[in-house]
């Protein structure tokens, strides 16, 4: 068997003089955080608040509060379970915030 050896210039010759090349002072593009529809966090929460039947508030935009459990959940639209009343089915668009009922004394409300 022959024993061949590869013939390569030397670098030095090829490369250009890193002295000729501006340094990089730009800014470090940062990562594009991933979109919520891709992260599934908002999934796994309504699916948790569901299966441990969490009682829940729900308050809107309009101020109103809104307290049951999380029985089911898609892209747009919660249902909304309430002991004593009719069940709810309410838009996501209209919710301005979720908590977990009881917790208004951590919120900093006065319900």
């Amino acid at each position: 068997m022959v024993n061949r050896r590869m013939f390569r210039p030397g670098f030095p010759d090829v490369k250009e003089p890193s002295a000729a090349r501006p340094p990089h002072n730009g800014p470090v593009p940062s990562k594009k955080p991933a979109p919520p529809e891709i992260t599934h966090a908002e999934n796994f929460y309504w699916v948790k608040q569901m299966q441990s039947h969490t009682p829940m508030a729900v308050v809107l935009e309009d101020g109103e509060v809104l307290r049951g459990t999380v029985e089911w959940y898609d892209r747009d639209c919660i249902k909304l379970t309430r002991q004593g009343s009719p069940n709810l089915l309410i838009f996501k668009r209209v919710i301005k915030y979720v908590y977990k009922d009881g917790e208004e004394s951590a919120q900093g409300g006065d319900e």
